[in-house]
């Protein structure tokens, strides 16, 4: 290793070695920090990380004594997401993440440091995400080992009090910029624009060229910069996206301009270079104001129709998830998740962390530990007492979580994406076939015709039609209970053509069932144990049951266990209990007769068979008329863990032609479903969350119909107030009138485009007025998806 006095580029970080450069490996590097990380690298393997971009990293910086503070576990808590005492979760912003090394290796972070189980980067939010072993590597050692590779996180204990994060206004600036320069620009061109003659004019244009090149320059190098990004960006990952027309045709003109008044040729574009980088800033403004607008509206307003039970003087409570508060004492039943940090008072606690960490091994938990939001109880019921109020934007990222959607994102292609693959190459082709078509005529008009192509042509209209449609159906949707994962649903709604629907819970209603009890009377420590059982389940049927108990005392229970599809077991003071369906409660040896039109809960208590409750099935409102016009477009079919005690009846009411399974267990369930997409056919699952959690996540789209329980599963893709069970058929037919805006305004968008291209091949076109429609076309898009979906919305209930 020696130092040379050179001015030749660090191989880590890329900036020039002025002071004197490092050599390693036959490589420079500009300081013995870069040196160090690329040795580092090297040794763990990593060495891709500079085959992806040549000098992808940052220098690191000196952090004696800079992060102490994450020592102190009052001030790490608080910017820990997770914390079991042993695993630990952070997400750490990043400012320096700008490109694929940089994911690459942030996503590796394993390889450095063994007590590092995982990290997933979000390039957009420049975040990572890290789930790290507390015995093997502390949250201190994982940040050094971030700065120390030239990834220094940004921590700033005020964001993640939850007060307002900095805003980005750099387009703000950036249109600032360009419009300041644009206006000035137009006032010096106006000699040239009316010709007037007069000698001082003409003494001084020279001086006055060169003043509007300037002006143009900011424009160039740092309004119009993120086009320039963006197409390097997508050029060097192998696709044209559609900045890339847009940059070309900026570069042509300031090209164009500075060739003209250099060599006296004329007075260049400058205003309508200024100009048209102002107008699609503007535009793009305007797109980036209306869409957090529609955002904001879904994040806040759109709550997920899931309850909790909080508890009160001793009595329960069904409330909100948003209206809890610090303090509330809340009741979380088996399977139900967790919806706020907080303490356990009392009762079994085996919690699966799945949902926050990935990893399915449930963790025990003592009166007293801390608990953690997003984690599910899979052992009876306990209580607990809030920490924190709610943070819808948390749940949010839960169901959001790629965990549980990745194969069926991976398998759906947007209507946009399918239909834009294309477009930069056709109108690329266009430009300069008009380019050099009018180069043997009029060399002048050709650059006008070119570049006009490429700003007229540009598919910013098309690209906003399906966010800004989505993104207000998805609004609208929330305000009548329908709440959707994300935008990609409402298209694949609009695709499928077999609905399946589980009945218990899904097409009946718990809260109208009529119950009765046909056996040996219980006595009121079995009654109060079998209510205490009941207590802790989220199944419709135990919920209807629980209610018709109101009047019996709580116990605390020894034993729980639920069975998804056979039932529940139990045990308190020495008794231990049984409940669910026949085959799983009876003795072999013991039989019963199945009676139509009613369900059955069989009840045994020390392996005796004790009796049944009897519900008479309530259905819900108007089921007949959904499921009458749901037949008109799709292949109709009811999955049933229950026996055939009501198939005639269903077969009755029901359309002809719908399948009708009974006895079907969870897996039975998945399994048709995956047959019908076997032959082709797109399948909607509508369930009550729980039992059909297989089959909600096999569908094509998975609908929970939920009740007043908090009962929140990842694996449905769209969450029904039941309530709103009537409304289904609407709500599937507004979705397909979404997809019809969609496709109504990428024609208008087509059409746009046609007509201002003949204008633009021909050079009857300014690049100028081409840069005024343009945002024009993207504002009236906008004007027509929000006003035909809200037209949508209007005859929607």
């Amino acid at each position: 290793m020696s130092t040379i006095k050179n001015t030749s580029t660090c191989y880590h970080c890329g900036d020039s070695c002025t002071s004197g450069q490092i050599v390693s490996d036959n490589k420079n590097f500009c300081c013995n920090g870069c040196k160090t990380v690329y040795e580092l690298f090297s040794e763990n393997d990593l060495g891709c990380y500079y085959d992806l971009q040549a000098s992808p990293g940052a220098i690191p910086k000196e952090l004696e004594g800079k992060f102490d503070y994450l020592e102190n576990s009052e001030i790490a808590e608080k910017l820990l997401e997770f914390n079991d005492g042993n695993l630990q979760i952070v997400t750490l912003y990043i400012p320096h993440i700008h490109c694929s090394s940089c994911i690459w290796i942030l996503e590796n972070l394993q390889k450095l440091n063994p007590g590092i189980i995982a990290s997933q980067v979000d390039f957009p939010k420049k975040t990572v995400r890290i789930q790290f072993k507390r015995a093997q590597i502390t949250f201190k050692e994982v940040v050094h080992l971030l700065s120390n590779i030239g990834y220094e996180p940004y921590i700033s204990l005020e964001n993640y009090e939850g007060k307002q994060k900095p805003v980005d206004r750099s387009l703000m600036y950036k249109l600032a910029v360009a419009g300041f320069a644009f206006g000035n620009i137009m006032f010096l061109s106006f000699p040239e624009y009316f010709d007037f003659g007069d000698y001082w004019l003409e003494q001084y244009k020279p001086f006055f060229r060169w003043l509007m090149f300037a002006f143009s320059l900011p424009v160039f190098f740092y309004s119009a910069s993120g086009y320039f990004i963006s197409a390097f960006k997508g050029l060097r990952a192998g696709f044209l996206n559609i900045d890339v027309p847009l940059a070309l045709g900026i570069l042509v003109l300031f090209v164009r301009s500075v060739i003209e008044i250099s060599f006296d040729l004329g007075t260049g574009f400058f205003d309508s270079l200024s100009g048209l980088v102002f107008f699609l800033l503007l535009g793009k403004f305007f797109q980036q104001k209306t869409y957090n607008f529609l955002s904001f509206e879904r994040d806040y307003k759109s709550y997920f129709p899931i309850s909790v039970t909080r508890i009160v003087n001793g009595k329960e409570e069904a409330i909100p998830v948003y209206e809890i508060k610090k303090g509330d004492r809340l009741l979380i039943r088996n399977e139900e998740l967790i919806p706020v940090d907080g303490i356990l008072i009392k009762g079994k606690a085996q919690i699966d962390y799945s949902f926050v960490t990935g990893e399915s091994v449930p963790i025990q938990k003592h009166s007293g530990d801390k608990l953690f939001a997003g984690g599910r109880q899979i052992s009876g019921a306990l209580e607990m007492e809030s920490l924190k109020s709610i943070s819808q934007s948390y749940l949010t990222q839960l169901w959001s979580n790629d965990v549980f959607n990745k194969d069926k994102e991976h398998a759906f292609v947007g209507l946009t994406n399918s239909i834009s693959k294309y477009f930069t190459i056709i109108i690329l082709a266009i430009a300069i076939a008009s380019l050099a078509y009018w180069a043997f005529i009029d060399v002048s008009v050709g650059i006008q015709a070119f570049t006009a192509v490429l700003i007229i042509a540009c598919p910013c209209a098309l690209a906003m039609s399906a966010p800004f449609t989505l993104g207000n159906m998805l609004r609208i949707f929330g305000k009548l209970k329908f709440y959707l994962k994300n935008a990609s649903v409402i298209e694949k709604l609009a695709t499928i053509d077999t609905i399946l629907f589980d009945k218990t819970g899904t097409i009946t209603s718990s809260d109208k069932n009529t119950v009765s009890y046909n056996g040996f009377a219980l006595s009121e420590m079995e009654t109060e144990i079998l209510k205490s059982t009941l207590r802790t389940s989220n199944h419709p049927l135990s919920r209807a049951l629980y209610d018709y108990l109101k009047e019996h005392n709580i116990l605390t229970l020894d034993a729980y266990e639920e069975l998804p599809g056979k039932g529940m077991q139990a045990g308190a003071q020495g008794t231990s209990i049984k409940v669910g369906s026949a085959h799983f409660v009876l003795d072999p040896e013991t039989s019963t007769d199945q009676v139509p039109n009613q369900t059955e809960v069989h009840i045994s208590t020390n392996d005796i068979y004790k009796g049944k409750y009897i519900f008479k099935n309530r259905y819900r409102d108007g089921v007949e008329q959904v499921f009458q016009n749901l037949s008109e477009c799709y292949h109709l079919g009811i999955l049933s863990g229950d026996n055939e005690g009501e198939k005639d009846y269903l077969e009755h009411v029901l359309p002809k032609g719908t399948q009708i399974a009974f006895n079907q267990k969870p897996k039975d369930k998945l399994q048709y479903i995956s047959e019908l997409q076997d032959f082709g056919h797109k399948v909607v699952m509508v369930g009550d969350g729980l039992n059909d959690a297989g089959a909600l996540q096999q569908s094509e789209v998975g609908i929970a119909v939920s009740e007043n329980v908090n009962v929140f599963s990842p694996a449905c893709d769209a969450i029904l107030d039941a309530s709103k069970f009537k409304e289904l058929p609407t709500y599937l037919k507004a979705s397909k009138s979404a997809i019809a805006v969609i496709k109504a305004s990428i024609a208008i968008s087509f059409l746009y485009n046609i007509v201002g291209l003949y204008f633009a091949v021909t050079g009857q076109l300014a690049p100028v007025v081409a840069a005024i429609i343009m945002p024009l076309s993207s504002i009236s898009v906008v004007v027509f998806t929000t006003f035909m979906t809200n037209v949508i919305g209007r005859k929607l209930k």
